[in-house]
C-alpha cells in the first residue's frame, strides 16, 4: 500500500498540541496501516507512529528495519499525538518513536531537565515503573528547540551561540511567532538565562512563514525545532543554546515490557536504527518528504538500506 502524507508537515510538539479529538482510543487499531509481507515466523508486531512528518519516517524506519531481521509488521500510522501513549499503553499498538523530553514533561508531568543522559534515565525508569514500557537506546538526533539566523548574517558577526546572539541582539532583527515572546519555557526564559535581547527589530510572523521572511532579508533570526527540513538548507544557521534553557528531545524507540520479553530479539534492529540517527540526518529526512516531496516510504528505505 502506497501511503503518502497528504497534510503539510507540522512540528513534533505541534501534532502532539493540535491532535486529537479526532479520534478515539477505540479507533487507534483502525487506523491507517499496512502489514508487512515478510512472512516470518518470528512474530508479529505493530509499530505506530504520530502524525506528523518525521514521525512517520521514523516509524517506517523501524518498520523495515524488523521486518529485515525476521519479524511480520502491521503498522498504524498518523496517531493522534495526544492518544499515542495512551494506545501503547493500552496494548493496540506495541511501540514508536517518542521523545525524551516530551516524555519528561507531557507524559510524565515533570519538571524540566537540561542534562541529556539525565533525562534519558529519568524516563526510563519512570516509564519501567509506572507503565511496564521500556526505553530502548536513545538516538543522538534530537528535535528540540532552538534559534536559527540566516548564515551569512552568523558568519559576518561572528555568531555560533544564543551568547554571541545576545550580544548582537541590537543589531539584528527577530521575526517572532507571538507565542514565543510569552510562553514561560521560550523567550522568558532565555531572558532569565542569558539577559534581555534588545532586538533592532521585533515583529510577529505565522509560523508557517517565517523562513520565507529571512529568505527575503526581512529579519534575521527565527525560533525553530533543529530538525525542520528548511534547515537543510545551507542559508540558515543553528545556533547552539550554550547555557542549555531548553531541555533534550532525544529520539528513541519506547516498548510495551510484554512485548519486548516475548519478541528479545526486536530490540538490536531498533537500537541500530538509533544509534545511526543524527540531528543532521534526520533534517534531511524531513526535507526530503517535505520540500522535495519524495514518498516517505521510498525516503526511509533509502535510509535503512544505508544502514542495513
Amino acid at each position: 500500500m502506497n501511503h503518502r502524507l497528504k497534510t503539510p508537515a507540522i512540528s513534533r510538539r505541534a501534532a502532539l498540541a493540535s491532535a486529537g479529538a479526532a479520534l478515539g482510543i477505540a479507533g487507534v487499531a483502525a487506523l491507517t496501516g499496512c502489514n508487512g509481507t515478510s512472512g516470518s515466523s518470528k512474530g508479529a508486531v505493530t509499530v505506530g507512529s504520530k502524525a506528523f512528518t518525521e514521525g512517520v519516517i521514523l516509524s517506517e524506519i523501524y518498520a523495515l528495519a524488523l521486518e529485515d531481521a525476521g519479524f511480520s509488521v502491521d503498522r498504524s500510522f498518523e496517531i493522534s499525538g495526544s492518544l499515542i501513549h495512551t494506545a501503547l499503553v493500552n496494548g493496540d499498538i506495541d511501540l514508536y518513536p517518542e521523545y525524551t523530553g516530551t516524555g519528561l514533561i507531557n507524559i510524565l508531568q515533570m519538571d524540566p531537565l537540561t542534562d541529556p543522559d539525565e533525562v534519558y534515565e529519568t524516563v526510563k525508569s519512570e516509564y519501567a515503573d509506572q507503565f511496564d514500557l521500556v526505553w530502548l537506546e536513545k538516538s543522538e538526533a534530537a528535535d528540540g528547540q532552538s534559534l536559527a539566523i540566516r548564515t551569512d548574517v552568523a558568519e559576518k558577526l561572528g555568531i555560533k551561540t544564543i551568547s554571541d546572539l545576545q550580544e548582537h541582539a541590537s543589531e539584528l532583527r527577530f521575526a517572532s511567532q507571538g507565542q514565543f515572546d510569552e510562553r514561560e519555557d521560550s523567550l522568558p526564559a532565555l531572558e532569565a538565562a542569558y539577559g534581555p535581547f534588545d532586538w533592532a527589530e521585533h515583529e510577529v510572523y505565522d509560523e508557517g512563514l517565517k523562513y520565507e521572511v529571512l529568505r527575503n532579508d526581512e529579519a534575521d533570526v527565527t525560533p525553530a525545532y533543529t530538525t525542520e527540513a528548511q534547515l537543510s538548507d545551507d542559508m540558515f544557521t543553528l545556533l547552539e543554546d550554550d547555557k542549555h534553557v531548553w531541555p533534550p528531545y532525544n529520539v528513541a524507540p519506547v516498548v510495551r515490557g510484554e512485548v519486548l520479553q516475548e519478541l528479545p530479539g526486536i530490540e538490536e534492529p531498533l537500537n541500530r536504527v538509533s544509534e545511526a540517527l543524527t540531528t543532521e540526518i534526520l533534517t534531511g529526512l524531513n526535507a526530503r518528504v517535505d520540500i522535495d516531496k519524495e514518498d516517505y516510504e521510498d525516503v526511509a528505505r533509502e535510509f535503512f538500506e544505508s544502514i542495513a
